[in-house]
């Protein structure tokens, strides 16, 4: 099959004691580059975990030339690790894909020739049965909350979002655990960022359970949630300068000769 985007894509791949999901989550992700000819990059961030997650990483990397590993000594938190994956990527494209084999990478890469058109891809779950209950619940509070509170109006803000790397460049992100997805959504499509939203297929987790319903993770959530909001509506107003290699900038440049 023929290369879909000619652009390079870096999967972050941020794992906190996933000794037994690792090697498959990563084998999917190259499966997914394979399958659609990406020109890809994996980053596993080992997020200070415990078990053999570290060792498990570093043998992957050993053996495939497309995956660099990074390595925190305590945890530091999914949204700590998604910028370090970032701040290392050679992609111009990042996309988030956890090291726990929930989500299926080519679900996610099937849609990588929108970002000729936008900066932001934006998935949405159609299966959400395939989650416990629980979680399902505390994800239709999240997201409620932040709609009602917010400008941001989407079907889904936790998902496996691609980013045209340039326009998280000097973006601050307060959140260091599992809001740190929702705060780049609303600060760079508060921005005025191009985007599309796409269903995507869920995954049922290899092993163990998540730990976004921990009461620490949710905990960290309340507290960046009220950082954040802060930050948004103390800058409403604000001029923002957007990338110049975005597809946005492109567009508005463009809009601007017939004006």
């Amino acid at each position: 099959m023929s290369k879909i985007i000619q652009y390079k894509i870096t999967v972050i791949m941020p794992a906190l004691n996933e000794e037994l999901c690792l090697a498959a989550g990563v084998a999917n992700v190259l499966e997914g580059f394979k399958k659609y000819s990406v020109d890809g990059e994996l980053i596993i961030v080992n997020d200070g975990s415990s078990d053999r997650t570290s060792q498990i990483a570093e043998d992957l990397a050993g053996i495939h030339d497309c995956i660099e590993v990074l390595h925190h000594e305590e945890p530091q938190g999914i949204g700590y690790s998604f910028m370090d994956g970032v701040r290392s990527a050679k992609g111009e494209m990042v996309v988030y894909v956890p090291g726990d084999g929930e989500n299926d990478a080519a679900e996610i890469l099937r849609y990588l020739p929108l970002m000729n058109h936008v900066d932001i891809v934006v998935p949405f779950v159609i299966n959400r049965g395939v989650r416990p209950w629980r979680r399902r619940m505390l994800s239709s509070m999240f997201h409620n909350i932040v709609s009602l509170t917010s400008s941001l109006s989407l079907n889904y803000m936790n998902g496996n979002v691609i980013y045209r790397k340039s326009i998280l460049d000097g973006l601050q992100l307060k959140s260091r655990g599992f809001f740190y997805q929702a705060e780049l959504l609303l600060k760079t499509i508060g921005s005025g960022y191009l985007f599309a939203e796409v269903p995507y297929i869920q995954l049922r987790r290899i092993d163990g359970s998540s730990k976004s319903t921990t009461v620490s993770s949710l905990l960290e959530v309340v507290r960046a949630y009220c950082s954040t909001m802060m930050d948004v509506y103390l800058s409403k107003g604000e001029d923002v300068k957007l990338a110049s290699d975005s597809i946005t900038a492109r567009r508005l440049r463009e809009m601007s000769k017939f004006i």
